[in-house]
């Protein structure tokens, strides 16, 4: 099931989320309506505070080429447990702040540990976009946007538009 995102300022983007003790069916459930709400959006990374759920639940897939499989996974109280010192600049954009797009560094590689569907513990080094993805929805977790690591004027800017959408959303829902 298709969720509704929430879109920026809202305060349940800036809280930090719950660890996740064990799994269960609705956990299940909510991964599958979360990879279906980020395909759908259309985007390459979703958190679940960004549906309003504050639970340590990512999802991604950063396969953009029709050639390739799609490469979709859950990730349940992810963390970064290894980062390179090399860093990489990449335009990133959030389906909570649509159509704003900045540059980010981040460290290039970074090894995550997560608990998959099924309770077992995963572990991957991911590089590239794959790693700028992954930070960035583990950034979620935390209570922290993309906008963030912009310098203040910039971020207000942003936040503004948001303002103006959210109020144009709500008059086109009256």
């Amino acid at each position: 099931m298709k969720r509704p995102i929430l879109i920026h300022p809202d305060p349940r983007l800036k809280k930090v989320a719950k660890a996740v003790d064990d799994m269960s069916d609705d956990l299940r459930v909510l991964a599958d309506d979360m990879l279906e709400t980020m395909y759908a959006a259309p985007g390459i990374g979703l958190a679940a505070p960004q549906i309003g759920v504050m639970s340590r639940l990512i999802v991604l897939d950063c396969v953009k080429s029709e050639e390739e499989e799609p490469r979709p996974l859950v990730m349940f109280n992810p963390r970064v447990v290894a980062a390179s010192d090399e860093q990489n600049v990449y335009e990133e954009g959030c389906l909570s702040i649509p159509d704003q797009y900045a540059d980010v560094e981040r460290p290039k590689i970074v090894d995550v540990e997560w608990m998959d569907v099924n309770g077992n513990l995963k572990k991957e080094t991911f590089d590239g976009l794959w790693a700028t993805c992954v930070q960035h929805e583990i950034d979620h977790l935390e209570g922290k946007l993309f906008i963030d690591y912009l310098k203040p004027l910039k971020r207000q800017m942003i936040t503004r538009k948001m303002v103006k959408l959210k109020k144009e959303m709500a008059r086109e829902k009256a």
